[in-house]
This record gives structure tokens, C-alpha cells and sequence, in this order.
């Protein structure tokens, strides 16, 4: 069973010279139900999802980060049972086996590290900064982009994240970012929780995105 194990390490870089910018403890604001209402799913059936080359996000913008980040399509690292985070901590990784860039429904779930002592800040090293209204940009690789509004943050043990609720296939589409925070644990190497950040879609149709960053009106 790998739902219990899924982020047991995600993210869980060996620690760095600095602590990550924010270390809160409640989320800005509270989901509605549409949003975070808990779904039981199963999340390692292994089922890939219907197209899933051309339904993988390749870039993850969020301008109050001032981050532009490439995005792996991933799935379980076998040899743990985890969250296959790409290594390279400049890089996020997209769970590709649930919902992809152009979901209507579900959880599009991407997850990225903190730091490494060998690698420094990770592309996620900031996420606990987020507020409610920042905007994050997922784009595909044909230049499509889907712009997403953070509404909440929030901080678990990785033993009581609720998987059910952040890896769900239905209920109102949205995006959950993952990385690790609270305290760090120099035995095992790891952070000891979960950090998550839900950004529900902004109105507006889909527009390719210029090298810049600019949307092409």
C-alpha cells in the first residue's frame, strides 16, 4: 500500500545553512468544501490517467516566489514507496498519476524540496511565504497556461497529512503544492512535517505565455 507512505519523504532534503522563510502553523483561510472536502480515492492503483504525455504540465511560475521552475512528470519511487521528487532541487515534479494540466476535477498535485546541503534552496524553499490572492501559473508545453489563486496553507505531520483530501480524482479542480517544513530532525536527515498550499483556478480562458512570463493577449 503506498497511500500511507506517498510523502513519508517528499522533499525531505538533508538540511541547509538557513531555515525556510516561513514557519506557520494554521492555514490564511479555510477551504470551502468544494475545494478541500476529504474524497476517499485510492492513489496507488497505478492506473495512468488518459493522455498523459500531452496532459503534463512542463513549468511552475509563481511571481511572489520569483519562481519559474521546470516540471518531471512523476510517479513512486519503488525502492521507498515515496513521492518521486525529481533530485535536482531546482526542479518540482507533477503526480502523474492523477489529475493532469488540463483537469476539470481533482487534485493536481505537484511537489518540489526545500533544500539540500549539497544543492542550497530548493524551488520550494519559500512556499510557506505564499498568501492568500498570490497567483501561480501552470503552463504545458505547447504554451498553455492555467493561472491558479492560492486560498490556503497548511502544515501536518507527515504521519497525519489527510492523502485522501490532497491526492483526490473528483471534486472541484485544484492545485496542491507540497514541500517539507516544521522542525528538522538531524538523526534521520528529514523534516518532520508536510507543508501544503491549495490554489483554486482564477476565471479567464487559457493563454500562451511568452518567454518572459507575459501572458500573449
Amino acid at each position: 500500500m503506498l497511500v500511507g507512505a506517498v510523502l513519508a519523504a517528499t522533499a525531505g532534503a538533508v538540511v541547509w545553512r538557513s531555515r525556510p522563510a516561513a514557519d506557520f502553523g494554521t492555514p490564511v483561510s479555510a477551504a470551502p468544501a468544494s475545494a478541500a472536502a476529504a474524497v476517499r480515492v485510492r492513489v496507488d492503483d497505478g492506473r495512468l490517467p488518459a493522455r498523459t504525455g500531452a496532459d503534463a504540465p512542463a513549468r511552475l511560475r509563481i511571481p511572489a516566489l520569483d519562481l519559474d521552475a521546470s516540471v518531471e512528470a512523476v510517479g513512486i519511487d519503488p525502492r521507498t514507496g515515496d513521492f518521486a521528487v525529481p533530485p535536482s532541487v531546482d526542479r518540482v515534479g507533477w503526480y502523474r498519476y492523477g489529475p493532469g494540466f488540463a483537469a476539470r476535477t481533482g487534485s493536481i498535485v505537484i511537489a518540489g524540496h526545500v533544500d539540500s546541503a549539497a544543492e542550497g534552496e530548493g524551488a520550494f524553499f519559500r512556499l510557506g511565504s505564499l498568501e492568500a490572492g498570490d497567483v501561480v501559473t501552470l503552463t504545458a508545453a505547447d504554451g498553455r497556461a492555467r493561472s491558479f489563486e492560492v486560498l490556503a496553507r497548511e502544515r501536518f505531520r507527515k504521519t497525519a497529512i489527510p492523502l485522501e483530501r490532497y491526492f483526490a480524482r473528483d471534486g472541484a479542480v485544484r492545485l496542491t503544492l507540497i514541500t517539507c517544513g516544521g522542525p528538522f530532525d538531524a538523526a534521520t536527515g528529514h523534516y518532520r512535517d508536510n507543508v501544503v498550499v491549495t490554489a483554486v483556478t482564477r476565471p479567464g480562458p487559457s493563454r500562451p505565455v511568452l518567454p518572459s512570463g507575459r501572458t500573449r493577449s
